[in-house]
């Protein structure tokens, strides 16, 4: 599945990418990130706990991010087993600045697979656009 977000941001883009590459700040804005600890350079472990309609459970995984180029540009990867099955993917996220705060532009791809790709494109498609606008509406707090 692929998803594209435009989000308007109160900070300017320095402040806002130091925030994105903050583990504690990524935790809080990780929907379901219960655990966020750094494994190496930007890299950490991650303990997710999500639903999407009734398939719901806990996934162990890692956080990457790459392709830093501060404070414009960096891709965010994410990837989570559990019992409900696999959830994998990637946001490349570029920071524009906007008069006095950021416009983020966020294109991301995502699979799932076991149990839960049984709930239907429908409503993947729907909770991923869910989390991603949460992503950055906590961001936007953490900025402020």
């Amino acid at each position: 599945m692929k998803l594209t977000g435009t989000y308007r941001l109160a900070a300017p883009p320095a402040r806002v990418f130091a925030a994105l590459v903050d583990p504690d700040v990524l935790q809080r804005c990780i929907e379901g990130a219960e655990r966020l600890v750094r494994t190496a350079d930007d890299q950490y472990d991650v303990h997710l706990r999500l639903g999407i309609g009734t398939v719901k459970g806990a996934y162990v995984g890692t956080v990457r991010l790459t392709d830093q180029q501060p404070p414009d540009r960096f891709t965010l990867h994410v990837e989570g087993k559990g019992a409900p099955g696999f959830v994998r993917g990637s946001a490349r996220i570029q920071l524009t600045a906007a008069g006095a705060g950021t416009v983020a532009i966020c294109d991301a791809d995502g699979q799932v697979g076991g149990v839960v790709s049984a709930v239907g494109s429908r409503l993947l498609d729907a909770t991923a656009r869910m989390l991603m606008d949460r992503f950055f509406e906590r961001l936007g707090a953490e900025v402020r």
